[in-house]
């Protein structure tokens, strides 16, 4: 397994078998993990499709499990980062974190898609 990321909140690792493996530390950790697992699921629901899905989720290890979606992006100008985070508001989700280290590019599809959402919110229905 390799480590995609380790940092004060979170470690992430990606499987052998492709899947990511997403452990949450540090403050407010409980917290970041249940909005986590919450919003994903409700993407899910949703419909959304270029974000990960929850395949696992152990709230007493802090730990979730989920879809790959791709490799991160370097570069990418302001104009199309705005359109991905606006398009993922149609699907009832603020990400809250909008940044490039958030956009992820899966080759299978072409697709930019978008990841941590640890501190999203749902949006209420209009």
């Amino acid at each position: 397994m390799g480590t995609v990321k380790d940092t004060l909140r979170s470690t992430v690792r990606v499987g052998y078998d492709g899947r990511v493996y997403k452990t949450f530390r540090g403050p407010r950790a409980e917290e970041r993990f249940a909005n986590e697992v919450r919003v994903l699921k409700f993407l899910e629901g949703a419909g959304c499709l270029f974000v990960p899905k929850v395949v696992e989720f152990y709230p007493d290890r802090l730990q979730m499990v989920t879809t790959n979606c791709g490799a991160r992006v370097q570069h990418l100008d302001e104009a199309r980062l705005k359109e991905l985070f606006t398009e993922l508001e149609t699907y009832g989700v603020r990400h809250e974190d909008q940044d490039i280290r958030n956009v992820t590019y899966r080759q299978s599809d072409g697709r930019f898609c978008l990841i941590d959402f640890e501190f999203a919110s749902i949006l209420p229905p209009v």
